[in-house]
């Protein structure tokens, strides 16, 4: 039997650890991210005969790996490739939340946007368009409550349909300024010669002109890491000098 890997994303505060306790319940253990002091938190649940792996990324209110924490939760989302990004806002709260979510839809298309205290935005009179923002983002938007389980039928049966390719979704793209589109089409090209469909190269064609450098690094170990399992010479000497 097929186990799906589920990752939860978001910022800080947003009901997300409500969220991995209400869908995990007990099964569920803490461990340090391998070579880092941040803890991550994995759980397990079943659903319609499908067993998933579900891990509660460390909140960020970003991906740019300024800390620990956000190198770890970019990390995941990039390398570790998991079926499903459930990125979890604060109904209260929606515009502020919106940056790590536009930054992880720029990594990867897998995603399910939940929006958690959706009860709280009721009571204070805030009333969210969940289609419009599906249309407009091009992926699943579920207004659940974490606390009292409202929506779980919605975002279980999403979920069900996502990992089943009942659901497609697109990536979704910033446009930028004119000069800054015209230097990505140079570069990505040579991006997408080096990592093929693995890895997102219009992310990583943005990422290399902002100077990422930690990007570069984790990247080269990466693709490192990939050559010793059959990648050839020419391709690794492409990467190495790029």
């Amino acid at each position: 039997m097929t186990t799906y890997k589920i990752a939860l994303a978001g910022n800080p505060n947003t009901g997300k650890s409500t969220l991995f306790n209400a869908l995990t319940g007990l099964k569920q253990h803490t461990g340090n991210w391998a070579g880092k002091t941040v803890e991550i938190a994995k759980g397990s649940f079943k659903f319609l005969n499908d067993n998933y792996e579900i891990i509660d990324l460390p909140g960020t209110y970003s991906l740019y790996a300024t800390s620990s924490d956000e190198e770890v939760a970019r990390d995941f989302i990039l390398f570790k490739k998991p079926d499903v990004t459930i990125v979890v806002l604060d109904a209260t709260a929606l515009e502020r939340n919106l940056n790590i979510l536009l930054q992880i839809l720029e990594i990867t298309n897998k995603v399910i946007v939940c929006i958690n205290l959706i009860d709280e935005a009721e009571r204070k009179g805030i009333s969210i368009n969940d289609k419009a923002l599906a249309d407009e983002l091009k992926v699943p938007v579920i207004k659940v409550s974490a606390r009292n389980k409202q929506g779980f039928d919605h975002l279980l049966n999403t979920i069900h349909k996502f990992v089943h390719g009942k659901i497609v979704t697109k990536f979704y793209s910033i446009n930028y300024s004119p000069e800054l589109e015209m230097k990505i089409s140079q570069i990505e090209p040579m991006i997408k010669k080096i990592v093929g469909n693995h890895l997102p190269s219009r992310w990583l064609a943005v990422q290399l002109l902002d100077g990422n450098k930690d990007l570069v690094e984790r990247l080269t170990s990466h693709l490192s890491h990939k050559l010793k399992e059959g990648q050839n010479d020419h391709e690794a000497k492409f990467t190495f000098t790029f």
